[in-house]
């Protein structure tokens, strides 16, 4: 064989396996918490494009994927969150997307959005999303509870997100950091999240979903939606 086509066989071979790891990235874009823009998160200095991956994968550690204090969004006690989601495939976060959006859902699942004020060492459970959960094709209000108490310590508050996989046993958590502006003899809620499939914890475990694993599922469940956005104490 001549340089030449060595070269070009070379080139061919080189491009032929990126294409094949693009594709197996692409169809390996698992689900992050876009907004409140969470520690690592899509769109902040400390963006990593990896905060989508699981816990227990290649170093991903609980809580918060291991990453350091993040962008801060202030928050007040019985105000409305738009919770978001990103995906590698999602380019314009601006808003939410018009066109389907590859995403790998794993088929939805449980979904758990808490508080904490002692860093991640325990997590209060204030809304939760069951099936259809996660999707960048929607927002998934999450309503904080009047009751809750202020939280003003840098690198302590944190509202989160846990997700664990419906056709999957993975478990996914973002945490972004908040300040909170609570009521005066608040307390957090007594249920704190349930913690599965990675060390430590039981594995193997899989919730009930929608069985969409890479498209658009059918959204937030109405029912669920008017708890997480009506509820006012916890």
């Amino acid at each position: 064989m001549t340089p030449k086509r060595l070269q070009f066989s070379s080139v061919l071979a080189l491009g032929i396996i990126l294409l094949v790891t693009m594709a197996f990235e692409s169809t390996e874009a698992h689900m992050a918490m876009l907004y409140p823009p969470p520690r690592g998160g899509y769109g902040t200095k400390e963006f990593d494009w990896r905060i989508h991956e699981f816990i227990g994968y290649k170093g991903f550690k609980y809580p918060c994927g291991g990453y350091k204090k993040g962008p801060n969004t202030h928050m007040k006690a019985g105000q409305l969150i738009p919770v978001r989601f990103w995906t590698t495939e999602l380019t314009k976060a601006d808003k939410l997307p018009t066109k389907n959006v590859p995403e790998a859902r794993h088929g939805g699942g449980m979904c758990e959005f808490s508080l904490s004020n002692d860093g991640g060492k325990s997590f209060h459970v204030i809304a939760a999303y069951t099936k259809t959960c996660p999707d960048v094709m929607y927002e998934w209000p999450v309503r904080i509870p009047d009751n809750v108490p202020s939280c003003n310590n840098p690198g302590k508050c944190l509202f989160a997100w846990s997700w664990t996989a419906a056709l999957i046993p993975q478990f996914y958590h973002n945490c972004a950091d908040v300040t909170i502006e609570g009521s005066k003899n608040g307390k957090l809620p007594k249920k704190t999240i349930q913690l599965y499939d990675f060390t430590g914890h039981k594995k193997g475990v899989t919730f009930p979903g929608d069985g969409r694993s890479h498209d658009r599922g059918p959204g937030p469940i109405p029912a669920e939606v008017r708890l997480a956005s009506s509820r006012k104490s916890l």
